[in-house]
């Protein structure tokens, strides 16, 4: 295979992954996200400093289990590829559903995740995400435990 078409396997493999991700969040499926999405080591910088991927999914878990329903968007992927390592940066934006918030059930976050990622035995895997908020709307209370 030559390296335009590896190039190309490898991009797409990454944005898979990055999907991956925002389905397991929406439908609270934890094994894939340290199955498919993490490696075992995996930092993040969500909303708080975490390391390893127990932290990560105790984050996340704690953030949604609140919820009725959230919906996580990723678009506009940008990949650089060096050998068995890349860069990765999406934009994301979340809407977060919680029907009896008061001040009303809806909560939106915009930003961008900014991902290093390792290729592995198992394919592409995320060493490092960190999310950029770049706005937000709605409801705060919504995402409060």
């Amino acid at each position: 295979m030559n390296a335009e078409m590896q190039t190309l396997l490898d991009e797409r493999a990454i944005i898979n992954v990055t999907i991956a991700y925002c389905w397991a969040i929406d439908n609270r499926q934890w094994d894939v996200l340290r199955d498919q999405v993490f490696g075992p080591d995996a930092t993040a910088l969500l909303g708080s400093e975490l390391s390893g991927i127990e932290s990560i999914v105790a984050r996340i878990d704690a953030a949604l289990n609140v919820l009725d329903s959230s919906q996580h968007m990723v678009s506009n992927h940008q990949i650089t590829i060096d050998g068995d390592t890349a860069t990765a940066r999406c934009y994301l934006q979340a809407q977060h559903v919680r029907k009896g918030a008061e001040g009303g059930p809806n909560y939106i976050v915009a930003g961008i995740y900014a991902d290093t990622l390792v290729r592995t035995d198992r394919g592409w895997r995320i060493k490092r995400r960190d999310l950029n908020v770049l706005w937000t709307e709605g409801n705060t209370k919504v995402v409060r435990p």
